[in-house]
């Protein structure tokens, strides 16, 4: 399974790149806003830096709910560097938007998806890789990530190309139930990711070792 970082602070992004297990980020609005970045030439300039950090794919989303305003924007993400991912919303103008990236090879993620029959438009349409939004799903209790499952499981029955992209994720649970679920990506806050490396057998573990080693040494 392949981690992404979901935000888009370029400290955060540099410090999962130098763990050496970073595939890609995501990014949208609300994040782009959080850091504080305004106006178009600066979200564009910000997802190049982006580009230039990581190895991997980079979602880059469009802000139009109108089927020409998402061609155009799509277009001139996709222009930025060869790493963007066009991230377009499930939404009807949004599925027009997904086939028609599709048949000019432009990589797109479906956004916002919260159903089994939107991750079936999203992938008929050709999407690169559609998101099922996890802890969203659980706040109105929902299991976002029997979600989850059942997209993977209808993907491999039809032999879709689209990558199962579990987003929304919040906790180091919910990474490893994504890896149960089969999910291709987890794209993740860095908390989370930092989250799996604790375990307190092993801090136990690792005081034991050093104390031995200090009265060997002493």
């Amino acid at each position: 399974m392949k981690f992404f970082i979901d935000t888009a602070n370029l400290e955060q992004i540099i410090e999962a790149q130098n763990l050496g297990i970073l595939d890609g980020v995501t990014t949208n609005p609300s994040l782009m806003a959080k850091e504080g970045i305004k106006g178009n030439e600066n979200i564009l300039a910000h997802y190049q830096r982006i580009c230039e950090i990581v190895d991997g794919d980079v979602s880059a989303e469009v802000i139009s709910t109108d089927y020409n305003g998402m061609i155009k924007e799509g277009e001139i993400l996709a222009k930025l560097h060869p790493r963007i991912v066009v991230k377009v919303p499930m939404i009807k103008e949004g599925i027009r938007a997904i086939k028609y990236f599709s048949g000019k090879n432009i990589r797109t993620n479906c956004t916002l998806v919260f159903s089994p029959g939107q991750a079936l438009l999203a992938a008929k349409a050709g999407a690169y890789y559609v998101s099922p939004f996890v802890g969203r799903l659980d706040d109105i209790s929902f299991d976002g990530m029997e979600l989850v499952a059942h997209i993977v499981n209808i993907y491999k029955t039809y032999d879709f190309k689209t990558q199962v992209l579990a987003a929304s994720i919040r906790n180091p649970i919910h990474i490893i139930k994504a890896l149960d679920a089969g999910a291709h990506v987890a794209t993740c806050p860095l908390d989370a990711i930092l989250g799996l490396l604790k375990h307190p057998l092993t801090d136990i573990g690792l005081q034991k070792f050093l104390e031995d080693y200090s009265r060997v040494t002493s």
